[in-house]
């Protein structure tokens, strides 16, 4: 009887890096890594080289200094004399407004588009489709412009709302549309609001865990709950009771025609406004194309399976159909919310001033340091891509199939 043995292990030699399979990836990855971190590195030498030559340094003592310019857009408290590290907030929080306002904006629309471009009502499904081509092959700056100077000439000055009643002219009394913006009642805070606050988000918290119960019980046990009427009174009559109980502690200040200009509420300028609409309309026409092709994917066989069980088209669209879309659509709608969020910078062409306009125009102009300025602005747009792409990626991995 014979016996078998594994031949003896050969000793590891400095040649096996090119000449053994084992190792030679794992060779030519590290000498490209060893190349690329010496050319950063001769990068940054050199720039510090250039820099000391010049008689300067790498230095962010002026985001310290007093400003000396005025935003015309501030979500927070901002003067003249504020920093320019205040300046470079308030930059960042327009800039995150736009792309919030932008991607919510632009999914509804995509989403509509895209499942109205497959209908079959001719008419609707035309018009989507010259939406689409119209809005994803002109420039988004034309489109950004073009609102811009639509609602800066077709919309009345404030001296307009002027009369024996202004009101009347004033959308419930309450919104002012203007050439100079829109302007919107301002909620006042008062003791017992944060209650009221909490109480809400916990109601919308609430509407999201009732409407997947309602979906997981369709899956297991075919039994369909309604879910409109439900969730609207989960969403505000706990809201309400707890408003009254505390004694009505959120009020409005409501706007109101006062010399030359309205006084009081909230103004949103023409620039937000533009901007805002601009991107949601220009990336939601590449949505719709996505939500199109994602719907497309799906076999045509789910849809006759559903209705032959008696589902109405509505349905079969929102618990058949879209739900396998959505695994196909979730990547390139990622993507389109980078270049939305990315696209807000050209928010300067209206006067807009974004964190390209503050930290990346008027204090790098007044400051000279254009190398922090720039380095601070990749940083932010970096790290706010980065953070969008993370929190999507999270979601698309809960859309996947799961193997059992």
């Amino acid at each position: 009887m014979t016996t078998i043995s594994d031949p003896p292990s050969e000793s590891f030699r400095l040649s096996m890096l090119l000449n053994d399979t084992r190792y030679r990836s794992m060779t030519f990855q590290f000498i490209a890594l060893i190349l690329l971190a010496g050319a950063i590195g001769f990068l940054g030498w050199n720039l510090m080289r250039n820099l000391a030559l010049l008689g300067q340094d790498i230095s962010y003592e002026f985001l310290g200094e007093p400003s000396g310019y005025d935003i015309n857009q501030k979500p927070i408290e901002y003067t003249s004399q504020s920093t320019h590290m205040r300046a470079t907030i308030i930059g960042v929080l327009n800039t995150l407004i736009v792309a919030f306002l932008g991607c919510i904006t632009a999914t509804i629309l995509g989403v509509t588009a895209g499942v109205l471009r497959l209908s079959k009502n001719w008419i609707i499904r035309k018009l989507m489709m010259v939406y689409v081509e119209a809005f994803r092959n002109v420039p988004v700056l034309i489109w950004i412009l073009i609102i811009f100077f639509v609602m800066t000439a077709a919309l009345p000055p404030p001296s307009a709302f002027r009369g024996d009643d202004p009101d009347s002219s004033m959308l419930f009394g309450a919104f002012a549309f203007t050439n100079r913006g829109i302007y919107i009642p301002r909620p006042i805070w008062e003791a017992g609001s944060g209650i009221v606050v909490g109480v809400f988000i916990a109601s919308v918290i609430a509407v999201f865990a009732y409407r997947r119960y309602t979906t997981k019980l369709l899956y297991d046990t075919g039994k369909l709950l309604p879910r409109g009427w439900p969730s609207l009174a989960i969403l505000f009559i706990p809201t309400l009771l707890v408003y009254f109980i505390m004694g009505q502690p959120i009020s409005l200040d409501l706007p109101a025609l006062r010399g030359f200009n309205f006084q009081g509420g909230t103004q949103i300028r023409g620039s937000l406004i533009a901007l805002w609409f601009a991107l949601a309309i220009y990336t939601g026409a590449f949505i719709a194309e996505n939500v199109r092709a994602g719907i497309q994917a799906v076999s045509h066989g789910q849809t006759e399976a559903a209705a032959s069980l008696g589902m109405r088209p509505g349905r079969i669209m929102n618990l058949v159909v879209l739900p396998q879309a959505l695994r196909i659509v979730i990547p390139p709608v990622i993507s389109q919310y980078l270049n939305l969020t990315k696209n807000s910078s050209l928010a300067i062409a209206v006067g807009y001033m974004d964190l390209t306009g503050t930290l990346g125009g008027i204090t790098l102009n007044q400051t000279g340091r254009a190398i922090e300025c720039i380095l601070l602005l990749m940083l932010f747009y970096l790290a706010i891509s980065l953070t969008i792409s993370a929190v999507m990626n999270v979601y698309n991995s809960r859309m996947q199939l799961k193997e059992r």
